[in-house]
């Protein structure tokens, strides 16, 4: 059962955080950024494996609000650029 999770979760695309529509629930994969805000988005709670929700995005476009374990945080579209998700299935 494990190989068949792991082969349906491959199966969908890896896209970046900015990219994702609001109402959208992913799960972080990686982050692609200096170490400096590497540390900043850690402490934030940006940390791979977790899920994260596309809340708000500004009529502008930018900047988003991101729900990630219980907290909503406003990041700037460059920023989220730099956190790679993998889509969750719609439950």
């Amino acid at each position: 059962m494990l190989k068949s999770r792991q082969q349906s979760r491959s199966s969908r695309p890896v896209r970046d955080l900015a990219s994702l529509p609001v109402g959208s629930t992913a799960v972080i994969e990686e982050l692609h950024t200096s170490t400096e805000f590497r540390r900043r988005l850690l402490d934030l709670g940006f940390v791979p494996g977790t899920v994260v929700e596309t809340v708000r995005k500004s009529p502008a476009g930018d900047p988003i609000a991101i729900r990630l374990r219980g907290t909503t945080i406003a990041l700037r579209l460059a920023d989220a650029r730099q956190v790679a998700v993998r889509i969750l299935p719609i439950r």
